[in-house]
């Protein structure tokens, strides 16, 4: 009952307090609204997302095409990338954003602007942030993270991503995840072809 009595006070407060001369009954039209913002504020979570694949080229070739990748994706996955665009630095070093145009091959996102966010060259890690574009419809922030490591004459990729969703209903970002791996083993088939 103190939680009825509670809330019953808050939209109380919010008609008479927000609304003066509009609403002055404690038990109102607004009482639905006020309850509905309060529960999708309080039930928008994050979380992160992991996942670790074998590549049949070495680690140096995947992570060169990491770094080329401005001008290697829309060439090798036309399918999936129209073009990417360098808009703030050289497209390589921290700081730098692109503009990526998606193909008909990407499954909700058209359009998406990311930082670069930090490169480490010896660990061959990327670190990027999405700060505009059709994902954040869906999540208020979005850090991907890419580690290649070497497998003898082969590779390892791992891939992660850390979210926080826009509501609860959006569900976690799983189709990203399945599109980075599908981007990846046809960049190695890519790579092989050029062998």
């Amino acid at each position: 009952m103190r939680h009825l009595e509670t809330t019953y006070f808050f939209c109380y407060y919010i008609c008479t307090s927000m609304l003066p001369g509009v609403c002055q009954q404690p038990f109102c039209l607004f009482l639905p609204f006020s309850i509905y913002t309060i529960a999708n504020t309080a039930m928008a979570s994050s979380g992160q997302l992991h996942v670790d694949f074998e590549l049949k080229s070495p680690a140096e070739k995947v992570w060169g095409t990491i770094r080329d990748s401005t001008t290697i994706f829309p060439q090798a996955l036309s399918h999936d990338y129209k073009s990417i665009q360098v808009l703030e630095g050289d497209g390589k070093a921290p700081g730098s954003v692109r503009l990526i145009n998606y193909a008909e091959g990407s499954p909700i996102v058209k359009v998406s602007k990311e930082r670069i966010e930090s490169v480490d060259e010896a660990e061959k890690k990327y670190v990027y942030s999405i700060i505009d574009g059709d994902l954040l419809k869906y999540y208020k922030t979005f850090i991907g993270k890419i580690i290649v490591v070497p497998k003898g004459e082969s590779s390892l990729v791992k891939w992660s991503c850390e979210f926080e969703k826009a509501s609860e209903e959006i569900p976690d970002p799983s189709v990203i995840k399945e599109f980075a791996v599908k981007n990846f083993k046809e960049i190695d088939d890519y790579l092989h072809g050029k062998a």
